[in-house]
């Protein structure tokens, strides 16, 4: 048998032997299931996937680990969270246990204002230190990629503080951090009758600099009738386009007022909530090729009865992205995996679209579908290895801690 030299050897720093793979490497192949499989990791990305018996002789591993039939999955995305705020709005819940709607409550002075007053008064140090705790917790169910937009300081020097919190996060924990700004989140009370002026601080203020300082990785705005009109809209995401960032919307939540259609020609990342859209919303962003993300938690919390238009979103191809957007008011679910059942019970989603939808869809509702995802070659080494069945269980059971071990770009993360 001819021996391998030195330069033919292909060094690995891990390899993962017997396991089940779930590839989710395309929309097209479902689950993407590999039988009695193996993985290698090099440089912390996967240097190659297959079954255990076609392992290529000439990959050699510093370390192996047999995986005893369980199953390796890709790390879970969360791709949209309001992660770093401070206070709590429990008295707002309980008010709209009695029947207050959430608009009412913000109309009140409520809503995202109380939010931002809380976060005002908060240092770096605080907001760093409720932020991880929720990072914390996401990532000890899997999640490796979590998306953290700005929004409750609405004013220029809290927004860039929010931002370098989220920022620091990334660096302090084993976990990939995308930015958001979303200074466009709602009127702050200097404000209170100036839309249009508050929207030229963003536009001529804030957004450019968090940009020169490279805390924004995407911009996104909330377009709804409590929110920001059209219009409005266009002129942050037109000073977007300007300094080279994509962008994303808060759009068809609680009304139609056309924001996808808007979203879509400006090639958005992803449109936002979307219970309202109608056909030709979906028709749009099925043609620009921007991801719908859906966020049942909100759906849940704010016992909304609007479902999103799952059927033409199918019929259209548009991917689906599922997230918890977490945030203090209208969705306070710091649970990605009750997503995944969430959405298939609230929205009728099946168990493949749903883990979909934290997996590949979300990682292109970030615009990293070239790093992460799926377990593809070339890809960021994300890895879960899972004690289950099926993927499918992950929709069907919640509650139960599956995870064995996990790697977020090849290295190992303590649970």
């Amino acid at each position: 048998m001819r021996r391998l030299t030195m330069q033919q050897v292909q060094n690995a720093d891990l390899i993962l032997s017997g396991a089940q793979i779930a590839t989710l490497g395309s929309a097209l192949t479902g689950y993407g299931i590999i039988e009695n499989g193996a993985l290698a990791i090099a440089d912390g990305k996967i240097l190659w996937v297959g079954k255990a018996t076609d392992l290529p002789a000439h990959i050699v591993a510093k370390q192996t680990l047999d995986c005893a039939g369980k199953w390796l999955l890709p790390g879970f995305i969360d791709c949209h969270t309001h992660l770093v705020f401070a206070g709590n709005r429990a008295d707002e819940f309980e008010q709209r246990l009695t029947g207050v709607s959430y608009a009412e409550i913000a109309k009140r002075g409520g809503g995202i204002r109380r939010t931002m007053t809380a976060t005002r008064e908060a240092n770096e140090k605080t907001l760093l230190a409720l932020a991880k705790k929720r990072a914390k917790t996401l990532l000890r169910q899997g999640v490796t990629c979590i998306e953290v937009k700005s929004g409750y300081g609405l004013d220029t020097e809290t927004e860039l503080k929010l931002l370098r919190v989220a920022r620091r996060l990334g660096k302090e924990l084993p976990v990939t951090i995308r930015t958001t700004f979303l200074g466009a989140h709602a009127l702050p009370p200097e404000f209170q009758d100036n839309a249009d002026g508050y929207i030229d601080l963003v536009c001529e203020e804030m957004l450019p600099q968090a940009h020169a300082e490279g805390l924004v990785d995407a911009v996104d705005v909330f377009c709804e009738g409590i929110g920001f009109n059209l219009e409005q809209t266009r002129r942050v995401f037109e000073t977007a386009r300007s300094l080279g960032l994509p962008v994303k919307l808060h759009a068809e939540q609680l009304s139609n007022l056309g924001g996808s259609e808007l979203a879509a020609e400006f090639g958005a990342l992803s449109v936002d909530h979307i219970e309202f859209l109608d056909e030709a919303g979906v028709k749009a962003i099925g043609a620009s090729g921007t991801v719908a993300t859906l966020l049942p938690g909100a759906f849940y919390f704010l016992k909304e009865t609007q479902k999103p238009p799952i059927a033409l979103l199918r019929q259209y191809k548009v991917p689906m992205a599922l997230a918890t957007d977490f945030n203090p008011g209208s969705s306070p679910i710091c649970q990605l995996p009750l997503m995944l059942n969430m959405g298939c019970t609230l929205f009728g989603l099946t168990p493949l679209e749903a883990l979909q939808g934290v997996t590949l869809n979300s990682a292109r509702a970030l615009g990293l579908s070239d790093r992460l995802g799926s377990i593809t070659v070339g890809k960021q080494a994300d890895i879960l290895l899972m004690d289950i069945s099926h993927p499918n269980q992950l929709a069907y059971e919640f509650g139960i801690d599956y995870i064995e071990a996990m790697w977020r770009a090849g290295q190992p993360i303590k649970l």
